[in-house]
Parts: C-alpha cells; structure tokens; sequence
C-alpha cells in the first residue's frame, strides 16, 4: 500500500479506504508540522492542528478537486486556517486569562547560532509575512500554491516575498554587526 501514488490514494479515500488515508498522513504529516511548528513554535499546539488538519480532511475529501491543484496545497491550506484560528483562540484566552497562559518557549534542538539568528529574525516578522517566508522556503511551495493556500493574489505574494526578504536582511546584518 505504501507504494500507492497521492492521486490513486486520494481516490480510494473519496471511495471510504481509511488505509488510503493512512498512506496520505504519512507522505504529509512531517511537511505539515514543520510548517506549523515553524510558525507556532510549540509542540503541542502543532501536533494538535496537524491532527485537526487531517481529520478536516477527512470530512472534507469529496470537496477536494485535483483539478484545482494538489493535494499539497489543499492540505496546507486546511493547516494553515486551522493554525490561524486556533493561534486566535489562544491569544484571546491568554488576554481573558493571562494566568493561565503558558508563555515559555522552550528550544527542542541544538541549533548553530547562524540559525537561531535566522529563526528569531523569521519569528520577529509580521505573521502576513512570516507564513509567505514559511510555506516558500521551508516547504517548497510555488507562489502560485501560497496564494491558493492563503485565498490572496499572487501580486500580494510576490509583495509580501518582497517586504519580508527586505525586512529579514536589515534584521541580519544589524544582528552580524552586534
């Protein structure tokens, strides 16, 4: 089964194959929580929409049409608005509720200095930027797909590419020059 091609498995989703479905989280599930870990920076949160995503795309599998594009971008799509809406609930139970906000963010890797500087500098971009940043070069994602993922234009891509490349160069040669 592991052998099945993305187009025949989404197929046999379509036609009620849970082990079909079982061959697609397991080609995406790493790609998605990278994503999603890259912009949330916390574990948990990430396991929790990766889940979400895919059990949306369960229920939502009739809708998908591969004519409109791949699998791929669907599947960030539904990750990416999930993300958006779970990061909203949290910032508002953590303005509701600051006590109970688990604020601490805590390193799970060793990380070369170069990359934490990198990181800080992505993390310290706006969030309409960050996730252009994201989904370009940490997933491989036309701009074309980012757009279809982030329901914008194109030309907003290409623009938002632009501000944030700019933005992230002044931030790291501030960052060499300290």
């Amino acid at each position: 089964m592991n052998s099945i091609r993305v187009e025949d498995a989404i197929v046999q989703v379509q036609q009620g194959n849970k082990e079909a479905l079982e061959v697609i989280y397991s080609m995406f599930k790493a790609p998605l929580y990278q994503f999603v870990f890259r912009y949330t920076n916390n574990e948990q949160l990430s396991i929790d929409i990766v889940q979400d995503s895919f059990e949306k795309l369960q229920r939502k599998i009739h809708q998908y049409n591969p004519e409109k594009g791949k699998l791929k971008t669907y599947l960030f799509q539904i990750a990416y608005n999930t993300m958006i809406t779970k990061v909203k609930r949290q910032n508002r139970l953590r303005s509701l509720l600051p006590f109970l906000a688990e604020d601490i963010k805590v390193a799970h890797r060793e990380n070369y200095e170069e990359k934490w500087a990198v990181q800080a500098a992505i993390e310290s971009l706006p969030e309409d930027l960050r996730v252009v940043v994201l989904l370009m070069y940490y997933h491989d994602l036309t701009q074309k797909e980012i757009s279809s993922i982030l329901n914008i234009p194109v030309g907003t891509v290409k623009s938002r590419l632009h501000r944030a490349l700019q933005k992230l160069k002044m931030e790291l040669e501030v960052n060499e020059d300290a």
